[in-house]
């Protein structure tokens, strides 16, 4: 069959296959072969066909020059380029390519070498620059260049579709066929180069890991500065933002709606493991845009403890959070804060969900429940309510990298809040002392404030939350809020706030209820009248030196 540039059809006569990833590439060589296409190789490639005794022309034939320094040289000559760039209608391209005995190739084959997969098995910087593909790039955008001409592919996923065109077109493929494959192909190269990117960027950056300690008030309350050490902490976590960023997202599946039915949604993957969006559905109905950012929501709050913990997240925002000897126990602690509005909402734990803890999970109905792992009985046990989504994720690890918030006409990017205070870093500001216990209430309800929507307010005691007051415009209002919605006693627990108290008037409320201790980062140019309200109801006050707002 001839070309029939009408039709936009263009007959496959040369091709060339470069591969590293293996899967299929003989029986689809086999195909080609079948209509009379001359087959090019490099290297590993042509030994594989060759094995498989599927004839094959070296590139260092076509070339004259072989394959060198280590496999880096192969592709990159004038003989394999001109081959693919020259368009066939173009009177002085034909010229040049008979001046300089270029015979056209049709068709390229070629996946790359696998960097993200080399990175994502622990290389070193050396190891994974190994893995950064030239030559293979180079023939992919020479080839969707000129589309017109040549048929790219770059999938494995293309090559039946491939070679069912062929068979209806005599071994031709359609102008409509190639452009697909070439919007494909710049797509491919664009994501590679994205993530060679991304990775080259956060190992070769100096990153700074100065931090200030200094808070500048002593136990009996002098005056308070934190300017300084806002200024240099965001220094030192600005982890120098590039200036330009890519964020190259790959289409998981359509969701059924957004936030609300009449807005349409779908899952995307940024190429990264782990997360709750690569997390298996082990069980229950496809997720929903929202079950996505709550169960997100849930955990990221249980991957920030170390010890056995669980969440119960309602609207993003913690319904009951605690630690526990077991899942179980976490479970029921968690639930006890506000069983009303866990009706519904989404479980997450951090460890390993066994019979007992799923038992406790499925008595009352909850969207979703995540976790590392489930252990067989488990799993039984959850599958008995076919609604239930089983979600499973893997380590429980705190999210890392940078955020992105799209606004109108743009876009905010930002570190995440990956902070985590420790007990040394906390400075006593009252004339009250606090135990050694309230300190493990105090950094446990600044943990969960930390996931609680602005101005957020997080009572807890003995490593539970109590109530909890979250998105309210007043703070004095969320520090209401969390007393008026506790189920259980708030006098004995603790208080923490994600910001500081512009007023008395919130230490005033909280101190009604009967707390004993609160954590807070100071900063307010009325510390010391805050302070002072702590110590006329014999408050032990902690300053963090670190803000937590949530929008």
């Amino acid at each position: 069959m001839a070309e029939d540039k009408s039709e936009g059809l263009v007959k496959i006569r040369r091709a060339l296959i470069s591969v590293s990833d293996k899967t299929g590439i003989v029986d689809f060589a086999r195909e080609l072969k079948r209509f009379g296409v001359e087959i090019i190789s490099t290297g590993g490639t042509a030994k594989a066909l060759r094995e498989h005794g599927i004839e094959v022309r070296d590139v260092s034939d076509v070339t004259g020059f072989p394959e060198m320094m280590d496999g880096r040289i192969k592709t990159l000559h004038p003989k394999i380029h001109g081959a693919l760039l020259a368009l066939r209608d173009n009177p002085d391209h034909v010229a040049a390519m008979k001046q300089h005995a270029i015979e056209p190739i049709d068709m390229v084959v070629i996946n790359l070498y696998p960097f993200e997969q080399t990175v994502l098995n622990g290389a070193t910087l050396d190891q994974a620059i190994e893995q950064i593909d030239i030559g293979g790039p180079a023939m992919i955008r020479s080839a969707a260049k000129n589309f017109c001409d040549v048929a790219v592919v770059v999938s494995v996923e293309h090559y039946a579709a491939v070679t069912e065109e062929m068979k209806r077109s005599d071994g031709a493929i359609s102008a409509g066929t190639r452009q697909k494959l070439a919007r494909h192909a710049f797509n491919l190269t664009a994501m590679y180069d994205m993530r060679i990117s991304s990775h080259l960027t956060s190992s070769l950056l100096d990153i700074g890991e100065s931090r200030s300690h200094g808070i500048g008030m002593g136990g009996g309350g002098g005056g308070v500065s934190f300017s300084k050490v806002f200024a240099q902490r965001a220094a030192a976590q600005m982890k120098s933002l590039v200036e330009q960023g890519l964020l190259m997202l790959h289409k998981r599946n359509d969701l059924r709606y957004g936030e609300n039915p009449h807005q349409q949604a779908a899952l995307y993957d940024v190429g990264w493991d782990g997360g709750v969006a690569n997390a298996a559905l082990l069980n229950g109905k496809e997720m929903s845009f929202n079950n996505y950012v709550d169960a997100d929501a849930a955990w990221q709050l249980v991957s920030d403890f170390e010890s056995n913990a669980c969440a119960i997240i309602k609207h993003t925002n913690p319904a009951g959070a605690a630690l526990g000897a077991t899942g179980e126990e976490a479970y029921r602690r968690a639930l006890a804060c506000d069983p009303i509005s866990a009706f519904g909402g989404i479980v997450a734990f951090n460890r390993e969900v066994d019979e007992a803890g799923a038992r406790a999970v499925v008595e009352i109905f909850s969207e979703v429940i995540i976790a590392p792992d489930y252990d067989d009985s488990a799993l039984e046990v959850l599958r008995t309510k076919k609604n239930l989504r089983v979600l499973l994720a893997g380590d429980a690890k705190a999210a890392e990298g940078l955020e992105y918030k799209q606004i109108s006409g743009g876009m905010l990017v930002q570190s995440r809040d990956s902070q985590q205070m420790k007990r040394e870093e906390l400075k006593v500001v009252s004339k009250r002392a606090p135990t050694e216990y309230e300190i493990d209430d105090l950094i446990f309800a600044w943990t969960v404030c930390k996931h609680t929507k602005s101005n957020a307010i997080v009572y807890a005691h003995d490593k539970q939350t109590v109530g909890v007051g979250a998105g309210q415009m007043s703070r004095v209002d969320s520090v209401k809020i969390g007393a008026m919605r506790a189920q259980l006693p708030i006098k004995g627990s603790v208080l923490a706030s994600d910001a500081f108290f512009p007023f008395r008037d919130g230490i005033d409320e909280a101190a009604k209820h009967g707390i004993v201790a609160v954590i807070q980062p100071g900063g307010s140019v009325r510390d010391e009248e805050i302070v002072a309200a702590a110590n006329e109801h014999g408050l032990a006050m902690m300053l963090t030196g670190v803000r937590h707002f949530k929008h």
